[in-house]
């Protein structure tokens, strides 16, 4: 049996976890490097799990993957959720799963890359009700995209001009206004397999290779396992099994921010050690794990989180 992994750039994690995967000599499994140039319908996909870091950059690389899962392949994680995904949508999920998240608003696009005309929005309010947004979610709050990550294009707007101001520099991007939650303690959690979690202390505003912390000032180990459990519920819902979740902690909750990361930083150089050596053993371990069947492929979003329209039978 084979394990692949698709990367990009990264050097210090693909190297380390095809490294780790062959080191243990289980099951006569083999890891390496995904070769692809052109792949016909027939082309039969020689691995058993890929380990997907690369194509939310690269088409094909999604494309390919996408057959790879019809064809049986275990593909961390899931091309056709992966598809899907949105920070809007991860709130909601949230919010029904019983995990508190920002007060959160979807706004219309500023403006389309696509053949978009007047008439093609006679569904849309003009101008955008932003009284009401900004009534929902307070001020100041947090103007980012919808889709994507980087801690790009991010703005703090602390009046309805500001957001107007801010919207209008949006151009094509799907934006989202969210609830600014002033926070004590912030914490990124690796959570691989849908088991294994890894709670580190965070901060976006620290230079890249110093915003990693192990330790727990102010976080009680109660709220360390609340923590942990609130990543678990999250993860096995959205059916992730390589991702890291950001939780702010305000008065003694815990708010799930940014949860769709599928996938996370994990280079040495910028998570640095003890968290490089821990994501390297535990990713090798649930490709493993998932070559030998030890551990289920994962599904996405429950039926139960699904309520079926009356009159509508629940699949």
């Amino acid at each position: 049996m084979k394990i692949g992994i698709i990367c990009g750039r990264e050097r210090t994690f693909p190297e380390a976890f095809i490294e780790r995967v062959n080191s243990t000599n289980a099951h006569g499994i083999r890891a390496e490097m995904v070769r692809l140039g052109g792949t016909r319908m027939n082309e039969v996909v020689p691995y058993r799990v890929i380990v997907d870091r690369m194509s939310h950059e690269v088409p094909y690389y999604r494309l390919f993957l996408k057959k790879a899962a019809v064809d049986g392949v275990i593909v961390v994680n899931n091309p056709f959720w992966w598809a899907a995904d949105d920070k809007f949508f991860e709130c909601v999920l949230a919010q029904k799963l019983g995990i508190a998240v920002p007060r959160s608003v979807i706004l219309p696009n500023r403006a389309y890359d696509a053949d978009v005309i007047g008439e093609s929005l006679r569904n849309l309010v003009d101008p955008v009700p932003w009284d009401e947004a900004v009534a929902y979610t307070g001020l100041p709050a947090v103007l980012k995209p919808a889709i994507g990550g980087g801690n790009k294009n991010i703005s703090i707007v602390s009046s309805i001009q500001e957001l107007k101001d801010a919207w209008e520099r949006s151009g094509s991007l799907m934006m989202m206004l969210q609830e600014k939650i002033e926070y004590e303690n912030y914490v990124r959690c690796w959570c691989l397999g849908r088991k294994y979690v890894y709670v580190s202390r965070y901060s976006h505003y620290l230079p890249r290779e110093e915003r990693y912390r192990d330790d727990y000032e102010g976080i009680s180990p109660e709220l360390h396992d609340r923590i942990v459990q609130d990543v678990l519920t999250l993860n096995r819902a959205l059916g992730y099994d390589m991702n890291t979740v950001e939780i702010a902690i305000r008065d003694g909750i815990t708010y799930a921010i940014d949860f769709l990361n599928p996938a996370p930083d994990m280079d040495l150089h910028s998570i640095r050690e003890p968290r490089f050596s821990w994501v390297v053993e535990h990713m090798a371990k649930v490709a493993i794990e998932l070559a030998i069947g030890e551990l289920a492929p994962a599904t996405q979003v429950s039926e139960q989180l699904m309520p079926s329209t009356p009159g509508v039978a629940a699949r």
